[in-house]
């Protein structure tokens, strides 16, 4: 067993190698910073406001912010802040689950194509034919298809990234397959699942990790840009998106009702995406070793 000593070594050298990751990567610490802050609001949404995000009250229509209602109140009056908190949850759930099934749904057709030679070519045409058609109108015309609900905008946008995954986890299997490693594994009579799962996959998923975090940020706009365009979810529901379109209208007499949720919004993205550089740079080999 290791000595006390060796393990307080140990975590002396953790500590000093997380502080030197900090330093290298501050922009990556505010990112984190910002995302928690971001998580914990959507978390605790019923705890840090008591109004209803829902709640009608036409006698306080266009209210401007005050101490009694910090973010005023919309059209309906409707608190601005309560809907913005709550608003944080669904683009939360969009962006992560639109992450985790894009990455497990690729990382495998990925896997499969890039393994398997013969099916590389037709796995991979489809998954052309699916790029071949701008992201966007993709998802308009998979949610003009499904209806306007939470679940049919998380499947449509899936649908949207899982191609550029493939594609990605397809490179990264095609620059493995004939390593040193693979090819040994393969004489000595490993299985081809074996041999993906214990020996690709591994090492390709450091790309596919930044990956997903890129798609968080994306999935999250794109969402807002639908819901804005009035293709994504129903417009009763509070998403940053729907406040923003439902202020559009009303934007030289009551700015901040697009002003708070798209504050928000933009936090979100830019937290997301400069952890996903962080993760990056440190994922990349080239700038490991000067770590």
């Amino acid at each position: 067993m290791p000595s006390a000593a060796s393990t307080y070594r140990l975590a002396g050298k953790d500590i000093w190698a997380a502080v030197r990751i900090v330093k290298r990567n501050p922009n990556m610490v505010a990112g984190l910073i910002i995302t928690l802050i971001m998580g914990l609001m959507a978390i605790t949404a019923p705890l840090i406001t008591r109004e209803d995000p829902m709640a009608l009250n036409t006698r306080q229509r266009l209210e401007p912010p005050s101490a009694q209602n910090w973010f005023g109140k919309d059209h309906f009056g409707r608190d601005v802040y309560a809907r913005a908190i709550f608003g944080s949850r669904l683009s939360l759930i969009v962006g992560g689950s639109v992450s985790i099934i894009t990455l497990l749904a690729g990382t495998v057709i990925g896997l499969v194509a890039g393994y398997f030679r013969k099916l590389d070519t037709p796995v991979m045409r489809v998954m052309d034919g699916l790029m071949s058609i701008p992201g966007i109108l993709l998802a308009i015309a998979l949610m003009a298809l499904l209806g306007a609900s939470l679940q049919n905008v998380i499947i449509a946008l899936s649908v949207t990234y899982t191609p550029a995954v493939s594609r990605l986890a397809r490179s990264s299997v095609l620059s493995l397959r004939n390593q040193p490693f693979v090819e040994s594994a393969t004489a000595i009579g490993a299985s081809s699942l074996r041999i993906i799962l214990r020996h690709i996959l591994p090492n390709a998923m450091a790309p596919l990790i930044v990956q997903g975090t890129f798609i968080v940020a994306s999935s999250m706009l794109v969402e807002a840009a639908l819901s804005f365009l009035g293709a994504g979810l129903p417009p009763d529901i509070p998403s940053w998106g729907n406040m923003i379109a439902d202020g559009r209208q009303f934007l030289r007499q009551a700015v901040w009702i697009i002003a708070f949720p798209g504050v928000f919004l933009t936090l979100t993205v830019l937290g997301v995406n400069l952890v996903g550089d962080g993760l990056g740079d440190i994922v990349d080999p080239r700038l490991a070793r000067r770590m």
